[in-house]
């Protein structure tokens, strides 16, 4: 069982890990470095060793040390048990949900491992936004995706924030980084997927038209918030697709646009 450590200093080096949560550009780039990510909440923290991620430490106020009881049984890692004020001055934030985690990373698989066994796909291009990145995940999870291959720069899936959002869903699909991009897309097709496009353009032909679903491999492109995808990577693709909108809209946020289409390319599929 792991040790209840109680911790009254806020520069203890002990709780390095949950230091400076708020500032996202140090988080983005120490936490990859240094082979960590921070789980936040009960169910996102279960979730998290569920999935097989190992546990470096605890950090709870002392309500929630009955609460997690059964995480901390089951661990070997310390947990450190501060009150709520002094939580926030570590992290930088008033910690709601009372418990946080933090865990070490898995090596990410290489894409061409991801495709051998995968039929449904969804490529993101530039996403850097952790809120929309976490929406995604979550519906890629709930909507039956097999696997979500990034562009170089979208954001980190296993960011707080991402995590949080997706409510752990980030732990239910498999990912991997698409890296030169967009010349990596050819390994897609290779691997025998149809790359279809997601845009607004006029020229994209509406998604119940094209079907999907009834694709032997499909890998659905998307791109950032606002400016889409890129014209080197709707030149790469092998059609364009839309998701017909009424009353004059041109666009959804890229959260609910993936959802809609996650749907369109699964539907049909034994299970779903």
């Amino acid at each position: 069982m792991a040790e209840l450590i109680n911790v009254d200093d806020p520069d203890d080096p002990r709780l390095h890990d949950y230091t400076g949560l708020t500032d996202v550009e140090l988080r983005r780039r120490r936490e990859p470095a240094e082979g960590l990510f921070i789980a936040e909440g009960e169910k996102v923290i279960r979730r998290a060793v569920d999935a097989g991620y190992e546990m470096r430490s605890m950090l709870l106020s002392p309500k929630w040390a009955e609460a997690m009881r059964g995480v901390i049984e089951d661990s070997a890692a310390p947990v450190y048990v501060v009150d709520p004020a002094l939580a926030e001055r570590v992290t930088g934030y008033h910690v709601h949900r009372g418990a946080l985690a933090a865990m070490r990373r898995k090596p990410l698989p290489a894409a061409d491992e991801l495709l051998r066994t995968a039929r449904r796909v969804a490529v993101m291009e530039a996403v850097n936004d952790h809120t929309n990145i976490g929406a995604i995940f979550r519906s890629a999870a709930a909507l039956g995706m097999d696997a979500v291959l990034l562009s170089p720069d979208c954001a980190d899936p296993l960011y707080r924030r991402s995590v949080k959002v997706s409510m752990g869903a980030v732990f239910s699909v498999p990912y991997a980084r698409l890296d030169p991009w967009p010349k990596s897309l050819q390994e897609v097709r290779e691997a025998g997927f149809s790359l279809l496009a997601l845009t607004p353009h006029e020229k994209a032909r509406p998604l119940d038209e094209v079907a999907p679903h009834r694709m032997e491999r499909a890998a659905l492109m998307l791109g950032a918030e606002g400016d889409g995808l890129s014209r080197r990577a709707l030149e790469a693709a092998d059609e364009w697709v839309r998701i017909p909108m009424a009353h004059g809209v041109d666009s959804l946020n890229v959260g609910a646009a993936a959802a809609v289409a996650f749907y369109a390319v699964t539907t049909g599929r034994p299970g779903l």
